[in-house]
């Protein structure tokens, strides 16, 4: 597993930051280290989830992944 900082678009609050943690924590495979205002420190392997898979799950919680670094 490595970890990667997701850096997303349209959070502006707390409760934003708690359900993009609860969209992630919905992923197998997906540890949610932190989720702040604008951006999620998790760690996956990506030879098992796909960037998408995490960006669909972002986008349904009504967000916007900019990067994954």
């Amino acid at each position: 597993m490595k970890k990667h900082e997701l850096k997303i678009d349209g959070m502006s609050c707390g409760h934003c930051a708690m359900h993009v943690k609860k969209a992630l924590e919905g992923i197998d495979g997906l540890e949610v280290e932190t989720v702040e205002i604008g951006s999620a420190r998790v760690w996956y392997d990506e030879e098992k989830i796909d960037k998408k898979v995490i960006e669909g799950k972002i986008e349904e919680a009504g967000y916007k992944l900019a990067s994954v670094q």
